[in-house]
Formats: C-alpha cells, structure tokens, sequence
C-alpha cells in the first residue's frame, strides 16, 4: 500500500509549486478558522461579567471575526483551486503512462485481457486514484494541521483538560484502524469485478448483431448478472466496513466532547480542582476546540476508506506500468537492404509452453517470391506472420532477411518494411483520406486518390456526404466490404517493400476482388510477399505454396506441381470447386 502511495505521489512531483501552495492556504486557512474561538469566548464573558455589556468591545470583536471568516474561506478556496490544478495534471501524467505502455507492452500481454479490463484500468481505476488518494491527501493534510492547532489553543486554555483530551484520542484512532484493515481486501475484489464488468458490458455491445443472431441476449445478461452480483457483494461488504467508521469515531469523539463540557463545568462551579478556573468564555471556546478537535478524525476516517478503494485501482494501474516493455537496445540497427531473401531457420515457438506450435521450421524465401500459406484452421499460419513481425519473439532458431537476424534490427524498421491487410477491417474515427494516409502522414491528396483508384475504392468514396473529407468510424455506416477497400488502399498508399495479405479480400464481391486482385498483381511485382488465403482460387498464381498442419509444412509447391502430387492440398483444392 505504502509502495503504491509514493509511486503516485511521485507522479505529483513536477507539480510541487501547487502542492507547496496548497499547505500555505492551508495553514493560513485553518489558523484563521481555529483562532476564531477565541474571539467568540471573549464575546461571551462581555456578555457573562458583572456589570453592563460592553457593545463597543463586542462590536470590535465582531468586526473581527466577520473579517477572518472572510479572510479563511478566500484561503479555503485557494487551497482547493490549487489541490485541484494538482490533482488533474498529476492524474493526467498517470493515465497518459498507462495508455502510452499499452503501446510497449508485449502483444501476448494484450491478447491474454479483454478490451474492457484494459480500458477499464486506463480510465476507471485512474479517476478513482484521482477522487482518492490526491484529493483526499489534501482533505488528510488540513484535518492534521486543523488537530495540531486545536491542540495547542486547548492547551494555552487550560491544559488539564487537554491532556484528558490527548489520552482519549487514541481510542478514536485504534477504532478506525481496526474497521480500515477489513476493508482493503473488499477494494480490491471490487475493483477487479469491475473491469470485468466492463469487459463484459463491451464484448456484449461490441458484438450486439451476433449476439442477437444467437440469441445469446438471455444468456448475456445472465453473466453479466453474476458478475454485477459478485461486484455488489465485494461493494456492500466495503461500504460495510467503511460505514463503521464514521458512526463508531463519532461515538468515542461524543465521549470526549462530553467528558470536557463535564470537567469545564465543574471547574467553572468550583467543585473540581483538577480543572482550574473557567469561565464560561474559556468553555464555550474550550468546547468549540474540542469540537474540531475531534471532527477532522472523522472526516479522515472517511478518507481512509476512499484510500483503500484507490489503492487498489493504483495497485492495477502500477501493475499495467510495471509489465515488461517491447524495446530495441541501443546496438540495434536500422533494416536498410529489405528486398533480399528471406529465411526461416529450425525455428521453435509455442504461445504456452505446455502447447506445441511451431517445431523445427525451416523456409527459404528468395527477393520478390509471392509465397502462399493455406492450411487448416489453427495449423500456425497466422502464428508465421506474428513471428515474421516480432509480435512475438521465438524461442529459438532465427528469421533472417537480407542475411541479418531480425532480433538484431530495430522493430520499426522490420515492420516499416511490410505492408499489411487483415482479415479484420480497422478505421480510426476521421476522415477518408486521414484513414488511407495512416501509414504515411505526409502524403498528398493526389497520392491518396491515386491509391484509392488502384483498389476500385474511389468510386464509392465519391459517393459518401464529403467525398474523401467524410469523417468515419467503426460505427459509421460502412459495409465490411468498402472498409476492406479503405484498408487495402492504405497499404497501397504506403508502397512498401514487402506485403502479407491475412485473407486481405474477404468481404469483398467477387467483381470487385478480381479488380484488386489484378491492383495486387501489380503491387506485388518484384517484391516479396506472403498470401495467407483459405479461397485457393486467389492463389493460384503464386510462385510457392506452403500447406501446413499442427505448425509443420507437409507440403510445398506450385500449384500445379501440389495438384498433380494429389496430396492435401489437391483434395482441399477440390473440394472447393468440386459440383
């Protein structure tokens, strides 16, 4: 816990002018509030001596108070404009760390999570650390500075009663800490249960059509039933504790507040010596130090239960920022010669160790060979692509191009060097033309069209509200198909050096895919590409095929080489086309 509170109070750090701030109005602020008992027991011993009143002493001290009361809320809102300039920009810092290591972490870290978990951690967890911890540190600081100063007048008021006040205090403390330990656990259940129950809500919604088409509804809500009653369950049994707290320092602070008003009478009526002289000025100021006295413990009581509650969403965050980074050392080089031969050398990888994938697998891929990939469903095709990009590492043998060990360049030059089309359609809410020129910022609007034209996608695009200035998104109305394109044309745009095309024409009419498929051609002249395909008729043409099973190839050849072995790849090949 303690770990987890530095880490975010270092976050604070370049924020420090507004945390030093921050103490000054606090203290000008507490000190003006805390002096103004004494000015209140003066007006009334005007009002208790013998003798007439003294308006014109009365009238003073008014004056007074009214301008301290002033001068301590101006303090106040100081403080909390000042708590609150820290707050954000140290909150800020903290959920701009986390979305940017998303973008480090290993992909397997990404794969192994859901979507709502992560987003969960980047904005809830962050918000709760913000509404915590920061702004309950100042709530903290004031209540300490605010016990501290009613200590002291107490004392220079009579400081028997004080010391009895001091002995006391700690059965207020020892309650709190015993309520706050029960709590932790709670939190931290809870703030699990809520990422999941984020997830839960985002795959729901983001899979709504095959959700529907299932009619998997029932079943959906009945999970996220069950976790939302799991995430009540760990939330009633924190506020549980947390509500303890309160009621149970306000009890022993009841005593306290009772015990003083006790020995002050009888120190006023004379029947106590251990008292001394009161009047009943010194009391009623006595009584009102005492009050607020006690009062910052239950307002810190109420804090430590909101800590609890952000240690725990810190303690999630810290342990995205604390995860292992993809980075390149610093004796990596840049991939300069990327249209060389490309080759697979007794090369091992498993995404779990006690699951075996890819063994032993060797290829040799010479410049500007088109190399098709099919297989079964789970057979490692995919898995050669994430290897060839590091998106995974192996775990042993090599993937050389050019003759250069593709662990020893730098990754953005290795993927800077291919172009890539997925089966999943991806665009970014923005324009047209930005989504086109995602892989290269600077391009021209005549380069963006050109490449449009080349994969048949201008003429729909020409259709949209605003041409290629229509703002998109994932949601915005376009079929799979003209998302394809869009995707298929930023590859295009990009002109890269090398391709990989994951069933890149999908979801698209079979008109149109023999108009890409020619743009693919053309494309793919002279450079070295690998075509993942489960339509065999789109890879006909390609200069080697590799057929693989369990992450081995069984079988490798042309297409008319395979079709004439009559192995796997010919009755795979046949039953697609067979009447």
């Amino acid at each position: 816990m303690l770990k987890d509170l530095r880490r975010v109070f270092s976050y604070a750090k370049p924020y420090r002018r507004y945390f030093v701030l921050t103490v000054l109005f606090a203290l000008a602020g507490v000190s003006l509030s805390l002096a103004i008992p004494v000015f209140i027991g003066e007006a009334v011993d005007c009002c208790t001596g013998a003798g007439s009143v003294d308006f014109i002493k009365l009238r003073r001290i008014a004056i007074t108070i009214a301008g301290m009361v002033a001068a301590s809320t101006l303090f106040q809102w100081l403080m909390s404009l000042c708590t609150n300039k820290l707050a954000f920009l140290t909150v800020r810092d903290l959920r701009a760390d986390a979305f940017g290591k998303l973008g480090r972490v290993p992909l397997r870290y990404i794969d192994r999570r859901t979507k709502g978990e992560l987003t969960s951690r980047v904005i809830n967890d962050v918000e709760i650390v913000s509404d915590g911890l920061l702004q309950g540190f100042t709530q903290l600081f004031s209540g300490a500075v605010t016990i501290l100063g009613t200590l002291i007048f107490m004392i220079t008021i009579n400081y028997r009663i004080a010391l009895v006040v001091v002995f006391m205090t700690p059965l207020s403390i020892l309650a709190a800490s015993r309520i706050t330990k029960a709590t932790h656990d709670s939190y931290v259940k809870q703030s699990k249960l809520r990422g999941d129950m984020v997830a839960a809500a985002e795959e729901s919604t983001g899979s709504q059509k095959l959700v529907t088409a299932f009619v998997y509804g029932e079943r959906a809500e009945e999970h996220f039933a069950e976790i939302n009653r799991a995430y009540g369950e760990a939330g009633r049994r924190a506020t549980f504790f947390s509500s303890m707290t309160n009621p149970t320092t306000r009890f022993v602070n009841g005593l306290i507040y009772a015990a003083v008003g006790l020995l002050g009478a009888l120190g006023i009526t004379g029947y106590s010596s251990f008292s001394g002289k009161m009047t009943v000025g010194r009391l009623s100021s006595f009584l009102a130090y005492a009050n607020q006295y006690t009062k910052p413990f239950n307002e810190i009581s109420g804090v430590f239960a909101e800590l609890q509650n952000a240690v725990a969403s810190a303690g999630r965050i810290f342990d995205l920022l604390d995860e292992e980074e993809v980075s390149d050392d610093s004796d990596m080089e840049k991939l300069t010669d990327r249209r060389g031969s490309l080759n697979f050398r007794n090369v091992y990888f498993s995404y779990l160790p006690d699951r075996k994938l890819i063994q032993d697998f060797t290829l040799d891929v010479s410049s500007g060979e088109r190399i098709a990939i099919v297989g079964p469903t789970g057979c490692g095709k995919s898995t050669i692509i994430n290897l060839l990009l590091r998106f995974y590492d192996i775990d042993s043998g090599s993937i050389e191009i050019s003759g250069k060990d593709i662990r020893s360049v730098t990754r953005d030059s290795l993927r800077s060097s291919f172009g890539m089309v997925l089966q999943d359609t991806w665009v970014f809410t923005g324009t047209v033309a930005e989504n086109i020129a995602y892989g290269l910022p600077g391009a021209s609007r005549e380069s963006v069209i050109a490449a449009a034209k080349a994969v048949h996608a201008h003429g729909f695009i020409k259709r949209l509200p605003d041409g290629y200035d229509t703002v998109i998104s994932e949601e915005s109305g376009l079929s799979q198909g003209q998302k394809q394109l869009i995707c298929i044309a930023r590859v295009m745009l990009m002109d890269p050096p090398m391709l990989i095309l994951d069933e890149a024409t999908s979801s698209i009419d079979l008109r149109t895919e023999q108009r890409v498929q020619k743009a693919f051609a053309k494309l793919m002249e002279g450079r070295t590409s690998f075509v993942i395909a489960h339509r065999l008729s789109t890879i006909r043409n390609s200069d080697l095929i590799l057929v693989m099973d369990k992450g081995n190839i069984i079988e490798k050849g042309d297409h008319a080489q395979l079709m004439e072995k009559g192995g796997f790849y010919a009755s795979l090949y046949n039953s697609q086309f067979a009447s």
